[in-house]
């Protein structure tokens, strides 16, 4: 990559007039110090990085991948203070300018912080954990976090979706399906997993747009009730039910999962895990429990990680409050108090990458839209979260857990793995 238009790389990708490792620090201004002290941290990516003053400073070993150009003092301070935070906060604000590519630059830095050095002054990790610690998820609480990512409006969505309004990983047998027929062949493979029969009753905590609901009733003939919390989702989703003739099979339910009663052959989630929390995961537990009868079975879907670290507080902040991807041990824990049998686990990880590139592209396709019904800051936002999304997929940063499971007694479960292959008939 060479940007000649701003002077940041010269060929063959080294930056142009960047101070570099071994240049004494007493050559460098304060802000420049301050700048190597942050690239330090972030286990001295190869990425360059510019003050307000034409200053820059690049550390890397290899060939400089994109570059960060500060506007002013007070921005380079705060980002130096709190950057898990405050990076995400400058760029919305135009204050921090990306110079190459924004994924490129995130998977650099997620690639290389693993090797950063302790903090750069005392207690900085504790004060930090504290400022940017995970909000609770209380039943209020919770509407008040959906309510801000999710009903956000429904013509937005459609932007960048596809035609069924899946916000959730797609599955692809095939890289080159589009991104609706890989979500199609993901409501199936769900449905294999969870080997549904007509006329089985199946309940959903979470069901965003009502995709996966209507997709069981329509195609394997299961009664599904469907609970969300999101006002505007409910509403369309009883809108879909109604066109495609199936009202009387799918009921959507603007409630909290935590209040779901009755007794079903089948529980499944798909992407509400990671809106529970960390310090709800009994309560999950006990919903699964006494809804699911002697020879249920049912499927957790959500984005983990490993290890298991506060998410990224400006995503806390401006994406998902109160969100938490469990590691695979925290699901596991969720299921083993009541005697449940995990039957599969599978990590989709690579296949929520490539649906994150068919999002950005269909974001970016549509910014102009966007920013006619926001502003430019909203834009900047869902470019910075995609973007950020895409990239910890890719580098290994986050992962999509699927973990079927059934009581531990039932022997009514498959003897091979063969039928999670197999095309659906209907």
């Amino acid at each position: 990559m060479k940007l000649s238009e701003t002077g940041f790389l010269e060929s063959g990708g080294r930056p142009a007039g960047a101070v570099h490792a071994g240049t004494p620090a007493a050559q460098l201004s304060l802000e420049g110090r301050l700048l190597r002290r942050l690239l330090s941290s972030l286990g001295d990516a190869p990425v360059q990085m510019t003050l307000w003053n034409g200053e820059s400073v690049f550390t890397g070993s290899t060939d400089c991948v994109a570059g960060i150009r500060f506007a002013d003092r007070a921005t380079l301070l705060k980002v130096f203070a709190n950057p898990d935070l405050n990076l995400g906060e400058a760029y919305v604000d135009g204050s921090i300018e990306i110079e190459g590519d924004l994924v490129k630059l995130i998977e650099t830095v997620y690639l290389s912080r693993s090797k950063a050095r302790a903090p750069w002054f005392g207690g900085r990790s504790r004060i930090a954990r504290w400022l940017n610690r995970t909000r609770r998820n209380t039943p209020s609480a919770s509407r008040q976090h959906i309510h801000q990512h999710y009903d956000i409006g429904n013509d937005f969505y459609r932007l960048w979706l596809d035609r069924q309004m899946v916000y959730t990983c797609a599955y692809f047998p095939d890289p080159a399906l589009t991104l609706e027929d890989a979500q199609v062949a993901k409501m199936d493979y769900v449905c294999r997993k969870l080997r549904l029969k007509r006329g089985e009753s199946v309940v959903e905590a979470g069901c965003g747009w009502g995709s996966l609901a209507l997709h069981m009733a329509v195609h394997h003939g299961a009664r599904v009730k469907a609970f969300n919390i999101s006002r505007e989702q409910i509403a369309y989703a009883r809108g879909r039910a109604r066109e495609l003739g199936v009202g009387d099979r799918v009921e959507f339910i603007e409630d909290d999962y935590r209040n779901i009663r009755g007794q079903f052959d089948a529980f499944v989630s798909i992407g509400m895990l990671e809106h529970v929390g960390r310090d709800h995961h009994r309560e999950l537990g006990r919903v699964i429990d006494r809804c699911l009868g002697r020879d249920g079975r049912g499927l957790l879907h959500s984005i983990g990680q490993i290890p298991g670290l506060p998410l990224n507080p400006w995503i806390q902040k401006r994406i998902f409050p109160g969100a938490y991807p469990p590691t695979l041990s925290e699901m596991a824990a969720i299921l083993e108090p009541h005697a449940f049998s995990v039957l599969d686990v599978e990590n989709l990880r690579l296949h929520y990458a490539l649906t994150l590139e068919h999002w950005l592209r269909r974001f970016e396709d549509a910014r102009e839209r966007v920013r006619g019904m926001f502003d430019e800051r909203f834009v900047r936002i869902w470019r910075l979260y995609l973007s950020g999304s895409l990239a910890a997929f890719n580098t290994g940063e986050l992962h999509l857990f699927q973990v079927l499971f059934a009581r531990d007694r039932s022997n009514e479960v498959p003897w091979t793995r063969a039928y999670l292959y197999e095309k659906t008939a209907g």
